[in-house]
């Protein structure tokens, strides 16, 4: 499955049967029907390699995962990779083998990253097996999905005029 040619393409990250990995899974689940045409909305799991083919034809991306907490959970963190990089103590926290910010540097290493990108992460607490967030990531839920619904307005203004 491909993204829009040219679009925004929005990756929700996560395990739900690993509890607070799950909320990217629960983003999602917000976030469908509530996207634009030009964006399309993924879930995924597990594979972060199988992340970069789903980003052929892409002018921007939007990920939303989970991170481990660095100190407040629930807390949501945005990161512009066309400004900053990754912090070293943020992605490879996550319960992925292979992590997010591994792929966007493979990707770009290869050039087939996409113009834009932008990470929502939340801060989660409890990574174990079992399903259902922890408190307070599940309060963060629809306040993450909110920010990205404006995200993605604001990329897809972006690359219309470029």
């Amino acid at each position: 499955m491909t993204a829009p040619s040219q679009g925004v393409l929005v990756q929700c990250i996560g395990n739900p049967d690993r509890r607070d990995d799950g909320a990217g899974i629960a983003v999602a689940d917000r976030l469908a029907g509530c996207l634009p045409d030009r964006a399309k909305l993924l879930r995924r799991s597990g594979d972060m390699l199988a992340l970069i083919d789903d980003w052929d034809d892409c002018a921007a991306l939007v990920c939303v995962d989970a991170i481990a907490s660095l100190g407040s959970p629930g807390t949501i963190h945005r990161l512009d990779l066309s400004c900053e990089s990754i912090p070293s103590d943020m992605m490879p926290m996550s319960s992925h083998a292979f992590g997010l910010g591994e792929a966007i540097a493979l990707a770009r290493s290869l050039g087939s990253a996409p113009g834009r990108i932008v990470i929502f992460g939340v801060e989660g607490t409890d990574f174990s097996d079992g399903v259902g967030l922890s408190p307070k990531v599940s309060q963060s839920i629809d306040p993450l999905a909110t920010r990205v619904i404006g995200e993605v307005a604001t990329l897809l203004e972006e690359t219309a005029h470029a």
